[in-house]
Order: C-alpha cells, then structure tokens, then sequence
C-alpha cells in the first residue's frame, strides 16, 4: 500500500472514532475523562467497539445533574457522570471503567444481588434510605441511600446493563434518628434525569423507557410549552390536582386554559426554563375542588445534540407530607423548649419561695408580738401596721410564686362554678370601677368543678384586675363559666373529657404575638414599675396546671383579650364548702417544746413565741442534735421541727421519736407550701405564721391527743 492510501485510512479511521467518541462531548469532567482513558485494560474495550445503546446511555447520565452510574455488561463496569463521583470518595477516578467488585467490595455481598436480580427480571428495584457499607474515605461506615436501579436494553434487546439514579440521604437519616425519628429536612430529589430528544428512533425509544422506569415526577416540554414527554407518576400527579391527565403532544395553554391563574403561575416558572436557566424550587399548584400540593422541582434547559435548546425537562417531587410533619415537629419542639423552660423557672420560684418564707417568719412573728402588745406611740403603731400589712403582701407574694411553681397547698373539693362566678359580680364591679361595664353570664345547673374555692376566686380577680388595667378608656369585661367538652388532643394539651370552662373576656388593648408567648412567664408584665408584679397569669397558670385542667389565651392588638381557665369536671357531689365548722381552739398545758430549725432567725421567733404560750423551749439546730439532747435525758412533751434541713429532714425526726415516745406531739414546719414529703399523720404549719396562728395548730393538736 502507497504512503498517500495508508495516510487516507489512518485519516478515515481517526475520523471514525472522533465521531464514535461524539457522544462524550458535553460530558464534562468525567466526559473528558472517558476521552482521554486508555482503555485497553477496560473489559468495554475501546468507545468505537460500543453499542448504539450503550452509547446514548452514556450520553445521557453525563449530561444530567442526578448522581447516575451504569453498571454494563455481565462483570457490572462502571460508567458515572460528575454529580456521581463525590459519593464514592477515593474510589474516583479508578472505579471508572472498572468492574464494580474491584471497588466496591466490601459491599459486593450486599450489592450483586440487587444488580444481578434487575439484569435477570428486567424490574426495577427502587428504595428509600437504604443502607449501605462502604469504606469510600478509608474508613468503614454506613451510608443511605434512595435508590432506583433499571435494566436498559441494549441493541439487540437483551438487558445491557442496569442503571442506578442514585441520591444520598446520609445526613437526613442521621438527623431524624437523633430526633428520635422525627423528619426534619426535605427527601434528597430521587434523581434527576435529563431527557434528550433524539432524532434516532432507537435513542427516542430508550429515552421514553427510562422515563416510565423512574419513581420520580418527569416531564418535558418544548419551546411552545408542548409535552415532549411524560412519565406515569407525573401524570397521576396532574390527576389528583386537576383531575385530568396530560399526554404527549398536549399544550399547556390548552391544558389548563379553563384555570387562568394557574396557567399564568405555570408559564411564569417554565418560562424560566425554557429561556436556559437551570434552578430548583417549591411551589404549590392544584385546584382546591380537587386537592393542593406542594413539590420540589428541579428544572434543566434541554438541548439537541447539536447543542441546540429545543425544551427544557423538570424532576418533581412531592414534598407536601414533608413539610407537614417538619412544621408539627417544629411545634412540638417549641412546646418541649416552653416545657422545659417553664419548668426550670417553676423550680427557682419554689426555692426562691422557701428562702423568702424563711425570712418573713421572724419578720411576721416580731411585728405580730409589737401588735399583740401594742408596743410604742400611735404613730409607731400606724407603723407596725403598715410592716404588718407589707409582710402580709409579701406572703400573698410568695403565694403567688409558689402557684406557678404547682406547689401551694390545694383543698380540691366539688366546686358550683356557676354559683362562686354569680357571687363575685359585685366585687368585680367595684374592683375595676365605673369605667367598665362588667356582665356575668353563670348558668344554673352547671356540674361542679373540682377545685379549691379561695384560689379560683383569687384567679378571677386576678384576670379582671388584668382586664381592666387592658382598658384604661373603659370598656366591656365578660366573665361567664360553661361546661365544655373535649374529645380529641386539646391545644393547650387537655386529655378527652367534660370541663367546666371560666373566660374572662375584656375589649382592650391586646397583646402582640412576642408579648402572647411570654404572657404567662414570672415576672413578665407590660406595665409600668411598681404597678404589677407579674405574677397574675402565671398564678393562674400553675393553678390550672395542679388542678389536672389548662389556661388558654386568645388575643390580638387592638381586638381584646380573651382568658380560659378550664377546670375538671367533679365526680362527686358538691357540699357545702362554706359550712365547714372551724375549731374552737384549747387551752395550751404546760410543758417543754424542743424546736429545731436550721435558721437562727426563724428558731428565735418561733422560740419566742413558744414562751408566750407558757412552754418551756429547748433550741437545736438540726436533727441530729435534737436526738443528741434526747439521749442526754430531755424528755419533751412537744417537737416543733422544720421540715428540710441538712441531714436528717424533721419528718424523718419526728418519726424517730414518736417510736421511743408515742405520746409525743408533733408539729413540721415548712417553708414549702406542699405537703411532698411530709408524713401523712403529722400536723404541718406554713411558714411565716403569726402567734395565732401556731397557737391554733397546738390546740388542733391538744384537741387531736385528747
């Protein structure tokens, strides 16, 4: 053969395989990748000795943005695209051209079978968050993946190879088992897939096939919003919303020519897309008559081989159950973060509260004896009233801190809500003054209540004052009780069942939203200095909460307040609270008292008044030295004792001597206001407390002995 017809077939074949190569042009680094590869080592051999299917296969996967690898041929070589390589880690670039086991093999076990059975039975196997071992970065770890593997035909029609659109959701399924399974981010896309329109029938053919086979939502249009193509699942997804099925050839304008504003909302995205923009987005479409929907759409300009745009495809998916689940989780997260929060700050208050009722006990005892004396001037006696009165303040204060933190003490008995509601109308009236027209609406024959009767009162009055300082121009304040029944998962948390509901409604100024989420909070108020303690709301809140019912509001700016207090209803019949006889106390006989409180101060006016009584006192400062004194030969007639101290607590002393001495007399003293702790069968006094009032429980006591 000459020089000139050598030169001409060598030019021939180069031509040749530049042309055979054509379909790696717009492949981007990988394509490139797959231009310059020697491979002669491939068990795929050279790019000219391909298939036409393999070929538009591999056209297609790296033209597309999904992660997409082709697993061809009986030994599984692997062919991927760019999206695709990150996620096998250092396995790039070896993996490329190579049979999947020399690089996947520690998966191998796991993986051939699912391959192997897609090749054999031609049906796709698609899955969501499946797991998978890999080592991809020198290390083993477990990975998940939504996966969707096909069988593609090659030119002779047998299965050529498998086809994985393939999305990582790793970190999604980390992060909702660390929410204990809650969903908290948007499903990865299954995969995008860019569909080429070949003017090949053959290339048409495995393109539609591909379609059809994808669990995702994909569709295409052309460049006068005709579909190009269409896959089942996005059909029926047309279906649920409009009611009708779009096909292949069908225009847009046409289609949705009967909805306006949905065309409009329709061309305004695809219009993006068919200008060549690439873009993710989440919109919602569908007609109300038939249901609404949201999806997550990725749209890509599709272009002819020639580089031509003649369309643009989009792969959608249904997000809506998503977005649902993430708004009730961020929901339920916010109500765990109040929980916690109002809990925390219940239990300061319940401390901060014992401390103070510590320290108002020799505040109230001295003022109390000044009073019973009548000790100094008239002005000084004016004055000891006034510190008296203060102290009085201060431990309705405490009261206060000690609702919200759910531990006053209740006397829960059958409450006629109707009635308590009726019988404080007048009241009301001359607590918020002229300014407000105050109505009562309390039917007859409401069911009773379980309740505490003194602190029900004290939250409707504490609400009223509320609403009336919410009108300071006048207004109209209603209060009125009806029973209610919920039989499904309350707002406020209430279980199923009949309650008997208490609103106070008022026409004033209203709370904002910020102002809305802190309303209950201690110390939180919206007025000026000195005018509110801020513990109105949450009073009633820690009633409602240790009465087993709920505090709701409702409000807005400028529209009013409405507060519900929603009470249990009781099962049992209500009496006649107001007719409970109060004791007639006894005189006190001598003897000795050993009193025993951590606090100096307290143990120095309690002692005090133990005198005044006509006993003789013995001080100890914590259990231990009481039974100290004990063995050392006192023999007391009387164990006045604090409950919580460092050590043994007085109950657990109390205990203790009354099994050596069962005619002791015992009486706990706590700064707490609950009774958590506290022997059953042990007569308690609150701290602070006046002379009286100590007198009274030891003459309940006498009275009990006796």
């Amino acid at each position: 053969m000459s020089r000139v017809a050598r030169s001409s077939v060598l030019s021939e074949k180069a031509a040749r395989q530049s042309t055979d190569a054509r379909f790696l042009a717009d492949g981007g680094e990988l394509g490139a990748m797959m231009r310059a590869l020697d491979w002669s080592d491939s068990p795929l051999g050279p790019p000219n000795h391909r298939s036409q299917a393999l070929k538009t296969t591999v056209g297609m996967l790296l033209a597309a943005q999904a992660q997409i690898v082709l697993f061809w041929g009986p030994d599984f070589v692997a062919l991927y695209n760019d999206a695709y390589a990150p996620g096998i880690g250092a396995n790039h670039p070896r993996a490329l051209g190579r049979p999947a086991i020399e690089n996947w093999g520690e998966l191998w076990d796991d993986l051939e079978p699912l391959l192997a059975g897609v090749r054999r039975t031609r049906t796709t196997f698609a899955a969501k968050d499946r797991p998978f071992y890999v080592e991809r970065h020198g290390y083993g770890e477990t990975s998940y993946w939504d996966v969707s593997y096909s069988a593609i035909p090659d030119d002779d029609g047998s299965v050529g190879g498998v086809l994985c659109i393939v999305s990582e959701t790793t970190e999604r399924v980390l992060g909702e088992t660390q929410l204990r399974a809650s969903e908290a981010r948007y499903r990865e896309l299954n995969g995008t897939l860019e569909q080429r329109v070949a003017e090949r029938t053959a290339e048409r053919h495995l393109l539609a096939t591909i379609v059809e086979t994808t669990d995702g939502q994909i569709q295409a249009l052309d460049l006068d919003y005709r579909w190009l193509a269409i896959n089942a699942s996005c059909a029926d997804a047309y279906q649920r919303i409009y009611g009708k099925r779009p096909r292949v050839g069908d225009s847009l304008h046409e289609f949705l020519a009967d909805r306006p504003e949905h065309l409009a909302a329709a061309i305004a995205i695809w219009s993006r897309a068919l200008g060549g923009e690439a873009f993710t987005t989440i919109e919602e479409f569908g007609d109300p008559r038939f249901d609404r929907r949201v999806y997550e759409m990725r749209f890509e300009a599709l272009r002819a081989p020639d580089g031509t745009r003649i369309g643009a495809f989009l792969t959608g998916t249904d997000v809506t159950d998503r977005l649902e689940e993430q708004a009730r989780l961020a929901q339920a997260e916010e109500a765990l973060r109040q929980a916690q929060k109002m809990e925390a700050m219940g239990q300061l208050t319940g401390g901060v509260a014992h401390d103070f009722n510590n320290l108002l006990t020799p505040i109230v005892g001295l003022l109390d004896r000044f009073q019973r004396r009548g000790i100094g001037s008239e002005r000084e006696h004016r004055l000891i009233a006034g510190a008296a009165q203060a102290a009085e303040r201060a431990k309705t204060l405490v009261q206060r801190l000690l609702a919200f933190a759910r531990r006053q003490p209740l006397q829960a008995v059958p409450v006629d809500i109707g009635r308590l509601v009726a019988e404080m109308g007048d009241l009301i009236s001359s607590t918020t003054g002229p300014q407000i027209q105050v109505t009562v609406d309390a039917p007859e024959g409401l069911p009773e209540a379980m309740a505490d009767p003194n602190q029900v009162e004290m939250a409707i009055l504490n609400l009223s004052v509320n609403a009336r300082d919410a009108m300071p121009d006048g207004g109209k304040l209603r209060i009125s009780a009806k029973a209610r029944t919920v039989e499904r998962a309350h707002t406020s948390g209430l279980t199923p069942g009949t309650y008997v509901c208490i609103a106070v409604a008022d026409t004033g100024i209203g709370m904002d939203e910020d102002t809305l989420a802190h309303a209950v909070e201690p110390f939180f108020s919206t007025k000026g200095v000195g005018q509110g303690t801020g513990l109105g709301l949450s009073m009633v809140h820690g009633l409602a909460s240790q009465l087993g019912g709920a505090l709701t509001i409702r409000s807005a700016v400028g529209a009013g307040t409405t507060v519900e207090l929603w009470l249990p209803v009781s099962q049992v019949t209500a009496g006649a609270i107001d007719s409970v006889p109060q004791p007639k106390l006894q005189p006190l006989p001598a003897g000795t008292a050993l009193l025993v409180d951590d606090e100096p101060l307290v143990r120095m006016s309690t002692a005090e008044m133990l005198s005044e009584l006509g006993y003789r006192v013995v001080e100890a400062t914590s259990a231990e030295d009481a039974l100290q004194r004990v063995r050392e030969g006192l023999r007391p007639n009387l164990l006045v004792t604090d409950h919580l101290m460092p050590g043994m607590s007085g109950t657990d002393l109390g205990r203790a001597l009354r099994s050596q001495y069962p005619e002791l007399q015992i009486l706990v003293v706590s700064g707490y206001a609950n009774n958590e702790g506290i022997a059953p069968d042990l007569s308690r006094l609150t701290k602070p407390f006046r002379s009286d009032e100590l007198a009274a429980s030891l003459a309940n006591l006498t009275k009990v002995a006796q």
